[in-house]
């Protein structure tokens, strides 16, 4: 049991508490007989390596040894998931006792939240709003809470919507204090049919949609018209009527829209602080996507609040507990702990996923599971949203400090003037400038860091080799609830994104392959079920496994070696987050989105293509009797395929709708799985 707050002669309050799960002595004992079990497995295939006869035979027997080798080396990887798994309880209701003790004060530390948006034809800024709303409605002191939104487009629509979201704040923050609402994204509030309503329910509820009505007809516009602002406001939007004002080209539009100091909600309460900024972007410079973002919120907040903790959000992941950052600070303010503990990782996890889960898009394996495991050793990786960090983290190791180009930026520094004041705008826009971090150690060894499209995994993987831990903290309600992608092109793409930044058998031997198949399936979906998951929704998962495998992981690994050898570039692909009503409507039923061409579908519809083939051809072969010798294990191979591959078939040849795959993309599949039957069909060279 891990205790804490010890350091007073008074016992103190628990905050947490350690279990280790008690499947982990079983996991162990699988692992060494499967192990064994593997190294049995390339012996054999060595042996008949070495006792090839024939050149085609020492192919065959290189290949298989080359894929077992690389498929036990990634069993290996996954049982450091397995070895120390461990549960937490938090307990914030004592925390209040716990900080009298320790530092003779109940006060809470200050929150800084990061909410990153970028595009909002593909990340609707309704959502944003409600986004923002839910976390500034926390269960915390208002005065300590503050909001920052990086629109890294520099959508005017962007800034509006966050103005209509400090509007509606004056009655939403008092709504959700008076009458106790756990939901507290209004999106989600009304979304839901509560069997009982408040009072004055109904008339706040026509406030929201009415502000969603305004926000939505300025995104079709595409600019803010003066009939939707005042005169106060107008200026707000001066810098988008420069000439030249691009998304890859623009100043830096910092907009202090709440102030905590001074701006009260309908009850006579102060609000959060609510920060607008969209950084400074020139087409000579780089821009290193969300991690330079990132940081420029990093360094802008440090200049108006420099608070201690610092949430991470995406916009469209919501708050879904406003105790959550109570829960966090059980294992921040621990003084055990707090001297080492870089973040808080939440589990990120998404509402309106089909019953299935179709796409695996819950990766509830990434995002639930495995971090169980890592918590055992350092600590979970960071997922890029749903982190509560300590901002001393991004500044060095536990026992140093990089010394910073300005003194005002670093996490001790203490901010004494107003966030409105000229000397601290001025110094705000001059750190999200896009030149700043020229010959700076920012992205390298301060804040977030460079080198990957997957800043998030490349971070807390920086943060751990420099001798700081992580926390999972994974209570029942989810913390934090957002949105899937309900298309396969942009279930892809997201998957093809994290393969670039991040770079599966007739005989004796057939007993030891189902061993080794059915062990590691059967395992994984144990652990999937102890995880909350279900039967269908792991069998789409794996599908989702050998889809990506297929599909998104090579032509990421592809497009990162041209990259390296510069032949291609890429660039950082947005998941579409906009949805479609029949979209909808197909995802419900659990059907594969296809619809849009893209590359990506030709190998996964050409593997469908020649497994069914070679699966219908193994099947004739057993009719007629003929070659009956290995052909079993090879059918079930083929057919776990085409078992697997049934949703691509239908949408090649049975559906109408939009989400079918285009013909275009089927005949040029069928073209290439004929030719490549053509080409292992030519006999050897003599």
């Amino acid at each position: 049991m891990d205790k804490s707050l010890s350091t007073s002669p008074a016992r103190s309050p628990l905050l947490h508490r350690l279990r280790h799960a008690r499947r982990t002595a079983f996991n162990r004992m699988f692992a060494a007989v499967y192990f064994c079990a593997i190294l049995l497995l390339l012996y054999r295939h060595a042996l008949k390596l070495i006792h090839s006869t024939t050149f085609a035979s020492f192919l065959i027997s290189l290949s298989f040894l080359i894929s077992d080798t690389f498929l036990a080396f990634l069993w290996f990887t996954r049982q450091c998931f397995l070895m120390t798994i461990v549960y937490r309880d938090e307990y914030p209701e004592n925390l209040q006792k716990a900080l009298l003790l320790q530092k003779s004060s109940s006060d809470l530390p200050a929150l800084d939240v990061f909410i990153c948006t970028t595009d909002p034809y593909k990340e609707p800024p309704i959502r944003l709003v409600s986004t923002a709303l839910s976390v500034m409605a926390y269960d915390y002191p208002t005065k300590k809470i503050s909001v920052y939104v990086s629109d890294d487009g520099g959508y005017q629509v962007t800034l509006f919507a966050c103005i209509e979201a400090a509007k509606f704040a004056y009655h939403w923050l008092p709504f959700c204090r008076k009458n106790n609402i756990i939901e507290r994204s209004p999106e989600a509030y009304f979304a839901k049919n509560h069997s009982s309503w408040f009072s004055d329910t109904d008339e706040i509820q026509k406030m929201y949609e009415s502000m969603k009505e305004r926000v939505e007809e300025v995104l079709e516009k595409g600019k803010v018209g003066e009939e939707y602002i005042t005169e106060l406001e107008r200026k707000a939007f001066g810098k988008w009527t420069n000439h030249g004002f691009t998304r890859q080209d623009h100043p830096t539009v910092i907009q202090v829209l709440l102030d905590s100091g001074k701006n009260k909600d309908m009850t006579n309460h102060l609000m959060p602080n609510l920060i607008y900024v969209s950084r400074e972007k020139s087409k000579t410079s780089y821009h290193n996507f969300k991690a330079g973002a990132l940081n420029v919120l990093l360094r802008v907040s440090a200049t108006m609040t420099n608070a201690p903790i610092i949430l991470n959000l995406d916009c469209d992941m919501y708050s879904n507990d406003p105790r959550s950052p109570l829960r966090a600070l059980c294992y921040l303010l621990d003084p055990k702990l707090m001297s080492q503990l870089a973040y808080v990782q939440f589990p990120q996890i998404f509402h309106g996923v089909n019953k299935n889960d179709t796409y695996s898009c819950e990766y509830r394996r990434v995002f639930c599971c495995n971090p169980l495991g890592m918590d055992g050793v350092l600590g979970p990786c960071y997922v890029g949203i749903g982190c509560f960090f300590n901002r001393r983290a991004f500044f060095g190791s536990p026992s140093t400090i990089v010394p910073l180009e300005i003194p005002e930026l670093g996490p001790d520094s203490v901010v004494d003037k107003f966030i409105q004041s000229q000397l601290v705008l001025e110094l705000a826009h001059k750190v999200a400038g896009c030149n700043y971090e020229y010959k700076t150690k920012w992205g390298y060894e301060v804040g977030f860091r460079y080198g990957s499209l997957i800043e998030d995994f490349f971070t807390g993987f920086r943060l751990q080799c420099e001798g700081w831990r992580s926390v999972f903290c994974n209570p029942k309600r989810p913390a934090f609830l957002g949105d899937a992608p309900i298309c396969l092109v942009d279930v892809l793409n997201q998957v093809q994104r994290w393969a670039i930044g991040g770079l599966q058998l007739s005989e004796p031997s057939f007993i030891l392959y189902v061993f080794l198949v059915l062990g590691a399936y059967g395992q994984d979906l144990l652990e999937f079920l102890i995880g909350d998951g279900t039967v269908q929704k792991w069998w789409n998962d794996q599908r989702m496994w050998m889809i990506r495998g297929l599909t998104a992981f090579g032509f990421g690994c592809l497009e990162f070696f041209l990259k390296c050898l510069g032949i291609s570039t890429y660039g950082f692909g947005l998941t579409n987050k906009v949805i479609d009503d029949e979209q909808s409507k197909r995802y419900g039923q659990g059907m594969l989105e296809f619809g849009a061409s893209s590359n990506m579908f030709v190998p996964l519809i050409t593997a469908a293509i020649i497994n069914l083939a070679s699966f219908l051809m193994g099947l004739v072969q057993a009719l007629r009797g003929n070659k009956m010798e290995g052909l079993f294990l090879q059918m079930f191979l083929a057919g776990f395929v085409v078992l697997n591959a049934l949703p691509i078939y239908e949408a090649m040849v049975l559906r109408n709708d939009k989400g079918r795959i285009p013909f275009k993309t089927t005949a040029t599949s069928t073209c290439l799985a004929l030719a490549l039957y053509e080409l292992v069909s030519l006999p050897l060279g003599n």
